[in-house]
């Protein structure tokens, strides 16, 4: 431990950093951050950071609220210099009681325990979101609206994407964090835009989203826009995604456990376990996957978002996609997630869901292959497709009855969360709005 400390320091030094930024997420996936100035960088290195747990979303109660957040060494990285005045280093932290235990509230511990389990196994998880936003304009009091930037559509470049540079210096700030972006394009709405991270292990991918949606944020202020990851902000038009590709691996990557060249599909017995698991369980996870009210604005039929439970290869109207590919490129997309959820909480729900349908042997049904959006209800339930949930309340009854998203998250995730949303739903649905007003009021 002593040599590890040593190193950081010693690279901390070297690299004449003037501050260091100690960051973690709160349940609803909201990024903290304490500032520690260069007279405390051992301190901080050495035991941490002192912080009030009660004035973060989900974490303790008044008479419980001191925590520690302690760096974890292998997610040091100089920030992308912006000022040109000072460097400025940032640590993923883990969080800790005063009594020196894990926080059990804390996300990424969560996420963390469940892979450790998978690691006793030699074996990991790995995942590839592709992350959608929206670029808009202020007004002219500096407020966001939900003004487009663009007039471009799917895959568009200037003149009617203006934000082509926007998403490139996205891409330049990724490379020298060192995350490895596969690619960047237009999406279909206009104003919509999509950043493709290289697939990698679980928590370095969680780590890298939290990170990720700070610098397209303060990418797009640069240039004078608002970004943001609001499932649907725009009536009439596709809501941003969260698409997550998604297998298990050996420790060396050497095997993809999810692949058999012999098998129908191309997948293993496992990975089909592991489907059934997803399916079986994903009402469960929905509150955790899609996490905010306006969330089930975007899982509606017609906007090219999942709605009914089944999966496919080449079908893009089912919930799970199995991309062609073969060997470590053989994978399934889960189409429900969207960017601005808990990546930590996210990925754990998913892997969870997999596991226990590995753990079961639970058998998936038959691809199906057809628009199901055009389905009657009468074909969807001869084929057995279920739908997902409708609103964020539902999707909160389908949580509170599930015992694998309770034993996941742990008690106080499982409950703060629960309490945290079901104020949210309830706040939305007493809400009076302007749709109610102009279509009741004339005529009840």
């Amino acid at each position: 431990m002593e040599d590890n400390i040593k190193a950081i320091m010693d690279r901390i030094s070297a690299e004449k950093v003037s501050f260091l930024q100690m960051q973690f997420t709160d349940i609803l996936g909201f990024v903290k951050t304490l500032t520690v100035p260069k007279n405390r960088f051992e301190n901080a290195v050495t035991e941490g950071v002192l912080f009030d747990g009660s004035s973060v979303a989900g974490y303790a109660q008044i008479e419980e609220s001191d925590m520690r957040a302690v760096p974890d060494f292998d997610t040091f990285t100089l920030l992308p210099d912006e000022t040109n005045s000072y460097k400025v280093g940032r640590f993923i932290c883990d969080i800790y009681t005063p009594a020196g235990e894990r926080f059990p509230g804390d996300p990424r511990y969560v996420l963390k325990s469940l892979l450790e389990k998978l690691e006793k196994e030699k074996k990991q998880f790995f995942v590839g979101p592709e992350f959608e936003f929206f670029l808009f304009k202020y007004d002219q009091n500096g407020n966001p609206t939900n003004e487009p930037v663009d007039f471009g559509g799917y895959f568009d470049n200037t003149p009617l994407d203006r934000a082509g540079l926007v998403r490139m210096d996205i891409l330049n700030e990724l490379n020298k964090l060192g995350y490895q972006p596969e690619a960047a394009h237009h999406e279909v709405a206009f104003g919509q835009h999509e950043i493709d991270l290289r697939y990698a292990p679980a928590l370095v991918m969680a780590d890298r989203v939290a990170m990720l949606k700070s610098i397209i944020k303060n990418t797009a202020q640069r240039h004078g826009y608002y970004a943001t990851f609001m499932p649907k902000p725009i009536n009439g038009v596709n809501g941003s995604g969260m698409h997550v590709h998604q297998s298990i691996m050996s420790i060396d990557e050497e095997m993809n456990y999810f692949y058999d060249e012999k098998a129908k599909y191309g997948l293993s017995e496992m990975a089909m376990h592991y489907l059934a698991g997803v399916l079986t369980h994903i009402s469960e996870a929905s509150a955790i996957l899609a996490s905010w009210v306006n969330s089930y604005k975007r899982l509606i039929p017609g906007y090219e978002a999942p709605v009914y439970i089944s999966w496919a290869n080449k079908n893009r109207s089912a919930l799970v996609r199995v991309p062609a590919g073969i060997g470590n490129r053989k994978r399934m997309e889960l189409r429900c997630p969207d960017p601005a959820g808990n990546p930590y909480l996210q990925f754990a729900a998913i892997l969870s869901m997999g596991l226990d349908g590995i753990k079961n042997r639970l058998e998936p049904p038959e691809p199906v292959e057809r628009d199901i959006y055009h389905m009657t209800a009468e074909d969807r339930l001869k084929h057995g497709i279920g739908s997902m949930p409708e609103s964020l309340g539902e999707a909160l009854h389908h949580f509170r009855q599930s015992k694998l998203m309770h034993d996941m998250l742990g008690s106080h995730i499982f409950e703060n969360f629960a309490v945290v949303k079901q104020r949210e739903w309830d706040s939305f649905r007493s809400f009076v709005t302007k749709w109610e007003t102009e279509r009741y009021l004339p005529k009840l």
